[in-house]
């Protein structure tokens, strides 16, 4: 099953997912934004945000219906889809190859959101980077927190500023069965 961590930038996803690893040790990472990273080397993304970008979408899901396949483990999954027609063509394409999802919604207040995105430092050795991120993050609350609306009801949803990371992975646990 593919545990899809969900929320916008800030809200916890990393964390969660390192909880949910510590817990379950044979769980597979699998982090999207690396098959992002790889993207950008090659081809151009006119708005900035790899997401945007066809290709990304069908090996995203190709990647994970891949690790579902070829291992057979919870494979851990912690990346924002802020646009909802994203979101549905991936899980549809893990649907269509009978990949189980557990779609979690990390839900955080916008305040919250942006104190922890000013907190952060995600380049330490490059503070030109750092800022572009922070700022990319923080042009981005608003459309992120939108996203949860277009969610039904098998996502679950958390308050990810109202619980720890150890509560929230047990209540993703319980999920998972």
């Amino acid at each position: 099953m593919i545990v899809w961590l969900d929320g916008a930038f800030g809200a916890g996803k990393t964390t969660l997912a390192e909880e949910l690893h510590r817990r379950l040790p044979d769980a597979l990472p699998f982090d999207p934004e690396h098959v992002g990273f790889v993207l950008r080397q090659w081809v151009p993304v006119p708005s900035g945000d790899f997401q945007d970008l066809p290709l990304w979408r069908s090996l995203t899901a190709e990647f994970a219906i891949g690790l579902d396949r070829e291992y057979g483990r919870h494979v851990i999954t912690p990346m924002t889809l802020a646009d909802s027609g994203y979101c549905t063509e991936i899980f549809d394409r893990l649907a269509a190859a009978d990949v189980p999802v557990l779609h979690v919604f990390l839900d955080v207040a916008p305040d919250e959101l942006r104190r922890r995105i000013h907190a952060q430092v995600l380049s330490p050795d490059d503070p030109s980077a750092d800022a572009v991120a922070r700022d990319f993050r923080l042009r981005n609350v608003d459309r992120c927190i939108a996203a949860r609306a277009a969610l039904g009801p098998e996502t679950l949803m958390l308050r990810a500023d109202r619980e720890d990371p150890p509560r929230l992975a047990d209540r993703v646990l319980a999920a998972l069965g």
